[in-house]
């Protein structure tokens, strides 16, 4: 087992690890930016080492300072964590390369993975059903129509390389084709460095379903069983959930085998997911495609440690020593159901991250309650970085224990100084499609315009109303008694408030 881990990352997935470390006795190295200097990660780790200004990219991203950073503190292993390097082949090369032990898959498999369309071809190669597609060898603009023809409407247009729904366009006629392969490109490009592109059939109405892998260097694979991810906004995740109960028992055990599958095709080691989607789920209809592979640990990964008892960073730790896994897949047991949700900093009617600092910052406690999270009372929620602030998690016996637990959660979750998205979660965990699991990859997208309304005058008015009556009950009470109220300045009595 290595000695000293860097974590080449910041915030809530930096204190994740540190946790696992600290628990095994492994020393944890910090990094940061000006902008994080007083970070929680920063405080919590063994030492702690500068990297660069705030911008992302001349710090988190700076593979040289990064290295330098390792050499300075003594680390023989390095955590990329999630976001930032975490799927950066070349940074895994360089820390080989340095004499580092790197904890997450080879080079080899994260370029491999990082292609969609590698990826797609070694999943046809493997058995594993894909979606219909195209990828044309000639790039031209032309021939990318042309192949969004043969596919047919609705289609995608995605990004060969990256994620997160950059650089991938939704075509639902022909004269739509040439503007979405301009604008994909583009996107593509700037964001990956790469504007190559293939067309998907657009599988509409469908489940995001997810199956957690472990492989280990001596050619064992298992899975940890699956989560599912419908609830998407922008084809960002918002919820997940474990195990997944949209999907019949049939299909969730073929995406198993599918998923161990694969992985054993690549020869994979370490943490990954295998993402699909499911067509129709619940119907006879009900069918699945690979849709991609992530080579690194998930930012949902709690929901997993939550049903099974394992911790993911500690089987991460050790397959990367050279450990072999240290459960079979008999041993895995999957108990209840667990649902997370990502609370961020964020206006969601407007869908705009905020930024501010936050002046009280007290987490819910309670049974089956998790919470994992970069934030601290005074800290301020920047520009530079993600705003999230905390995720979330809940587990029960059932699937509505644990939603209701979630929602309670977030109900006595309190933050302010900033805006935050709780309000949207309640709702959006309140909505029967989502009680009942039948909410799809569209769901919140299609009904976000109406939850985004204003509330209503009547609304507003009343709780101007109570918040008068909190503010300056003497005042209330005069005007309630015909006389007119003396002038008073409310802010001076917030002290006097019981919150």
């Amino acid at each position: 087992m290595m000695r000293r881990v860097l974590i080449a990352n910041r915030g809530e997935i930096a204190r994740r690890v540190m946790r696992t470390c600290r628990r095994l006795g492994i020393a944890t190295v910090a990094v940061y930016s000006d902008a994080d200097r007083d970070a929680l990660h920063v405080r919590e780790a063994d030492a702690a080492i500068r990297i660069g200004p705030p911008p992302a990219v001349e710090s988190y991203l700076n593979i040289p300072a990064v290295l330098a950073a390792a050499r300075e503190s003594g680390a023989d292993a390095v955590h990329p964590g999630y976001g930032f390097l975490s799927e950066n082949a070349d940074f895994a090369d360089a820390c080989a390369e340095a004499g580092l032990v790197w904890v997450g898959p080879s080079p080899a498999a994260i370029r491999l993975m990082g292609s969609k369309t590698a990826a797609r071809a070694l999943a046809v190669d493997a058995g594993v059903p894909v979606v219909p597609g195209e990828h044309p060898s000639d790039q031209t603009d032309d021939e990318i129509e042309l192949a969004a023809r043969a596919v047919g409407f609705p289609s995608l247009i995605k990004a060969v390389a990256g994620g997160g729904g950059k650089g991938m366009r939704v075509v639902r006629s022909a004269g739509e084709v040439r503007d979405a392969v301009t604008g994909a490109r583009r996107e593509a490009a700037h964001a990956f460095g790469d504007g190559g592109l293939y067309i998907e059939r657009l599988i509409e109405h469908a489940h995001h379903v997810e199956v957690q892998i472990f492989g280990d260097q001596h050619g064992h694979v298992i899975h940890l069983f699956e989560r599912d991810c419908s609830l998407q906004r922008r084809h960002q995740k918002v919820i997940e959930e474990a195990p997944a109960s949209s999907v019949s028992e049939a299909t969730r055990a073929a995406l198993r085998e599918c998923a161990v599958r694969l992985c054993r095709h690549a020869a994979y080691s370490n943490a990954g997911t295998v993402e699909f989607l499911v067509e129709a789920p619940g119907t006879a209809a009900e069918r699945f495609y690979f849709l991609e592979m992530n080579t690194r640990l998930q930012v949902e990964h709690p929901v997993t440690e939550a049903i099974t008892g394992l911790d993911l960073v500690e089987l991460q730790l050790r397959v990367a020593a050279g450990e072999p896994l240290p459960v079979t897949q008999a041993a895995i047991q999957s108990t209840g159901h667990a649902v997370e949700c990502r609370l961020y900093a964020e206006d969601s009617r407007r869908l705009l991250p905020q930024s501010g600092r936050m002046i009280r910052y007290r987490e819910p406690v309670g049974d089956g309650i998790r919470v994992d999270s970069g934030a601290a009372e005074g800290q301020a929620i920047g520009v530079h970085y993600d705003p999230l602030i905390a995720k979330v998690i809940a587990h029960a016996d059932s699937r509505q224990g644990a939603i209701d637990r979630l929602r309670a959660a977030l109900t006595s979750f309190e933050v302010l100084g900033v805006r935050t998205n709780a309000g949207f979660l309640r709702r959006l965990l309140s909505e029967p499609a989502v009680t009942e699991g039948r909410a799809d990859t569209r769901f919140i997208d299609t009904h976000l315009s109406e939850w985004a309304a204003p509330p209503p005058q009547e609304l507003i008015r009343a709780a101007a109303a109570l918040a008068a009556r909190l503010v300056a009950p003497d005042a209330t009470a005069r005007r309630t008694e015909g006389d007119e109220p003396a002038a008073f300045d409310p802010w001076s009595r917030l002290g006097q408030i019981r919150w």
